[in-house]
């Protein structure tokens, strides 16, 4: 028996990086984590930087980072709008680990004309986009 698919969108502000059909994805909501299958309950929520992981109709997984944003769901219809949205394989590490020391730094110099919510924030987005190449090198046995 074929497994009961929805179809998904995964936006960025850019460009389109997701449309298709899919059994399964996970993502982080600001209330916690959140699975979808078809039939799921309408629902319209913020997602945190982080990770959509996605099983497609043919039982493959894709991974994608999320810098936060938007999901809506629908019964068979599910929207993920994100500011920026990066497939796990094309993470440039480097960056992402540059930009991380770069926030703990300005974390740790506290003074008064620091934004440390904007440090907080740069620090989250850092880290959800090294989880995800963490997640995907496990998976592929890396």
């Amino acid at each position: 028996m074929a497994a009961m698919t929805l179809h998904l969108d995964v936006v960025s502000a850019e460009e389109s990086i997701f449309s298709g059909r899919v059994q399964y994805l996970q993502v982080t909501g600001v209330e916690g984590e959140l699975g979808i299958m078809h039939g799921h309950t309408p629902l319209l929520t913020a997602i945190k930087p982080g990770m959509v992981r996605i099983r497609k109709q043919d039982d493959s997984e894709e991974v994608i980072y999320l810098s936060g944003g938007i999901l809506e769901v629908q019964p068979d219809n599910v929207s993920v709008l994100a500011d920026v949205a990066i497939r796990a394989e094309d993470i440039d590490v480097e960056a992402a680990e540059a930009a991380k020391r770069s926030a703990e730094e300005h974390m740790a110099k506290a003074s008064a004309d620091l934004d440390y919510e904007a440090a907080v924030i740069e620090l989250a987005k850092a880290m959800a986009q090294l989880r995800v190449v963490e997640t995907i090198r496990k998976s592929l046995g890396k």
